[in-house]
This record gives C-alpha cells, structure tokens and sequence, in this order.
C-alpha cells in the first residue's frame, strides 16, 4: 500500500487521537482507512465482493489489534501489514476452496495421460541396456507397480532372486548414468 506522505500525515493523528479515547477520531480514522483500503484491495482483486470482505476483515483486524500499534512507528506501515496478511489469507482459502462441479468428475478419475512420450522413450532405451530379465522385473515392480511376490510368481523366480535381479539392474543403470563403471 503505497501511501502519500499526507495520507500519514492525516491517518496518524486520528490513530493517536483515537487511542487516547477521542471517539469521533476514531470514526473518522476507520471511514479514512475504509476507503483506503478499499482502493487497496480493488487494485489487487478482480472481485468486488471479496474487496468489501477483506475490508471489513482488515477494519475489524485494526480495531481488535489497536494495541499493539507503536505510536513511533508509522501508521501507515502497520496498516498495510495487516492488510497485506489479510490479502495472503484471503488466497489461501481461495486455493484451499478450489472445487469442480460433479458434472466434470470424468476428467478428475481419467487416467494421467500427459506422460512424456520421450520420457517413457529414454527409460525403454536405458532398460534396453540391460539383459532381458533385469530390465523386464524393474519394468514390472518399478514401473507397472506389480509386488515382489507377483513378480516372483510370474517369472518362477524366488522371491529373494526377483530383489537381487532388481538391486543389480538398477545398480548397472546408475553406474552406466553415472560415469561408474558398470559391475552387473
């Protein structure tokens, strides 16, 4: 909140007025800063509504902090702290509150399809540098999500072997991507 030297120079002493006890200062200081705000808020929101909320947020924040205001501190300086927090929370529950009508649920349960291409092309070729059973048992638990017991089952292999083949092809592919030698 960019502020003119006068806007301080008007809000401050209302501020100071209004901690003494001065009742018409004190609505005098929230009717300034009201529209202060207001503009405030306008500039950074689309949504006028949520301008006036905030407002009235930032209004009750003011008046329920009062307090804590440092009389050798600028005015101004304080606002705008509380309204800024009040900005900040007001964008998080906008995030938290981000909802899809039930109409659109297909597009929440469909399958991720915006996999790279070139992705699912370079882990083929780094496989492919491995002999057949390694890179087909990393591709099965590693990637297609199967268990070392299903794996085990579908290839006849122990479960203990199906681990090793595993540990020694990913072990192979780090060394080769590496620069390591490669000790299969």
């Amino acid at each position: 909140m960019t502020t003119a030297p006068d806007t301080e120079a008007r809000l401050k002493p209302l501020m100071l007025a209004a901690l003494a006890g001065d009742k018409a200062a004190y609505r005098a200081l929230l009717g300034d800063l009201g529209a202060h705000l207001k503009r405030y808020f306008a500039r950074r929101l689309s949504n006028p509504a949520a301008a006036d909320d905030l407002v009235q947020d930032t209004l009750l924040a003011i008046h329920t902090r009062r307090d804590t205001y440092d009389p050798a501190q600028p005015f101004t300086a304080w606002v705008h702290a509380i309204a800024r927090y009040k900005l900040i929370d007001h964008f998080r529950r906008l995030k938290l509150r981000t909802t899809l009508p039930l109409e659109d649920d297909a597009a929440l349960f469909a399958p991720d399809e915006t996999g790279n291409a070139t992705d699912r092309h370079d882990v083929e070729a780094a496989l492919g540098t491995l002999p057949d059973r390694p890179a087909d048992l990393i591709r099965q638990v590693k990637l297609e999500g199967a268990s070392i017991a299903e794996a085990a089952q579908r290839t006849g292999m122990s479960e203990s072997a199906v681990k090793v083949a595993i540990h020694r092809g990913l072990k192979a592919l780090t060394a080769r991507f590496s620069g390591g030698a490669d000790d299969r």
